[in-house]
């Protein structure tokens, strides 16, 4: 009987643990979601030694246009903006964001955002704003609605008063987003790496 209890005792604080481990949300919690003039902006500058503007554009140019190739992407992803001279181009995107699906379940929701890349010798800055998201457009009889980042996925929208939890409701796309972006950024300085060997984007992070 000293056994069975020894055993049960094991087994309770293994599964404890791991659905803590499971549900630690410390990486989203204040901070993480980083704002500029009250607007989100997620940006990242990385070095990129050896490489001249030209080399640093051509390989972002690749990366990017791989990215609009993806098939989470709409038909309303392009570029906007696209000049070699400067270094510099600007993506609109217009993806799929994937909560859960199941067969009777799919939540999703339209994720749309600029991202803007700029290239200097040995150097890359990247940003991700003007975040948005068009959700429940899929449900019978419902046209779907429009949330922006500054009002769903902030710090003070986001997190409890304490800034200690992920509030019920956007903290999904709170999660998801900075995945994403993580994934984004992370791709980028992948593709000075080993050009040949990059992976997708979304495949660079596993749920």
């Amino acid at each position: 009987m000293k056994k069975i209890f020894l055993l049960l005792l094991v087994l309770c604080i293994a599964v404890g643990g791991s659905a803590k481990k499971k549900n630690d949300d410390s990486k989203y919690l204040a901070g993480a979601v980083p704002e500029v003039n009250g607007q989100v902006v997620f940006q990242q500058t990385f070095a990129v030694k050896g490489k001249n503007k030209q080399q640093i554009y051509d390989t972002m140019k690749t990366y990017a246009t791989a990215l609009t190739k993806e098939e989470i992407q709409m038909d309303r992803t392009h570029f906007t903006m696209d000049d070699p001279e400067l270094g510099t181009m600007v993506i609109r995107f217009e993806e799929w964001m994937e909560f859960k699906k199941k067969p009777l379940v799919w939540d999703r929701t339209r994720f749309i955002y600029l991202m803007k890349i700029e290239c200097s010798d040995e150097k890359c800055h990247m940003e991700i704003y003007q975040i948005s998201y068009y959700y429940e457009e899929d449900l019978d009889g419902f046209n779907g609605r429009t949330y922006r980042a500054e009002e769903w996925i902030n710090d003070d929208s986001a997190l409890n008063k304490s800034k200690t939890k992920l509030l019920w409701g956007s903290a999904k796309f709170r999660r998801k987003t900075i995945d994403r972006v993580e994934q984004i950024f992370n791709g980028a300085r992948m593709a000075f790496e080993k050009p040949s060997e990059q992976p997708k984007a979304t495949e660079l992070i596993t749920n």
